[in-house]
């Protein structure tokens, strides 16, 4: 880690995720509830004392820019936006997709699941709204986020032609198994939400600079409101 304090956060989802950094001590927090706005800067003050710093010390954050909640999503941009132009700290940030894929990348399953299947990859699947879901297929050609019904996802992966490592979770961060049955390789479910360490560790990669500021939003499926006669 470079000097100074390091801080990550995830808050495009219910619960929030806040950990801070300093000098190879960590200090994290997971907190409930839709009021986000509310619930950030307590639990940031709580961790930097934790630590024994403050704001100004911050050299270095990460955050998690997409996909989820649209008010979620801005209150990262935001805050790390005006800790950028007040103190010149370093921002980075990834899609939880890419966190999701670098978390399966490093499990021992997956690397022997890919030895038995040396042409199969890596689809992130996370619950959206409803019978809705969010995916993304990290083949060769990276295909592009996707917000999808309950019924076109499951098309699509079952009408994908190489053998598919899943890695996601349901409603209420259940795991997939009632989703999708026993037709795929599923990830263990610590692989499949954001750790504050695998964003610790991305932060110390340059690539992550690149768009940090740049939200995933995604549109919705199709979704229609039956309007009353």
């Amino acid at each position: 880690m470079q000097s100074g304090v390091n801080l990550v956060m995830d808050t495009s989802h219910s619960p929030l995720l806040v950990a801070v950094e300093k000098n190879g001590q960590v200090f994290s927090a997971r907190r409930s509830g839709i009021k986000q706005e509310k619930i950030l800067f307590p639990v940031l003050k709580q961790l930097l004392s934790k630590a024994g710093a403050a704001l100004p010390d911050i050299a270095r954050i990460f955050i998690i820019r997409g996909p989820g909640r649209f008010t979620g999503i801005r209150i990262a941009l935001t805050f790390a936006s005006m800790l950028r132009m007040l103190s010149g700290c370093d921002v980075k940030g990834a899609t939880i997709f890419e966190v999701i894929y670098r978390q399966v990348q490093a499990l021992r399953a997956y690397k022997t699941w890919q030895e038995k299947n040396p042409s199969g990859v890596v689809a992130v699947v996370l619950h959206a709204f409803r019978e809705e879901y969010f995916l993304q297929i990290f083949d060769t050609a990276k295909s592009a986020p996707q917000w999808l019904s309950r019924e076109e996802l499951l098309a699509q992966l079952a009408a994908y032609p190489y053998p598919l490592f899943v890695a996601g979770t349901d409603k209420e961060f259940a795991p997939l198994t009632d989703l999708l049955g026993t037709r795929y390789t599923l990830a263990p479910s610590k692989a499949c939400r954001v750790q504050a360490q695998t964003l610790f560790k991305l932060a110390q990669e340059n690539k992550w600079s690149k768009d940090a500021l740049e939200p995933l939003y995604l549109k919705p499926a199709r979704f229609e409101l039956e309007v009353p006669k």
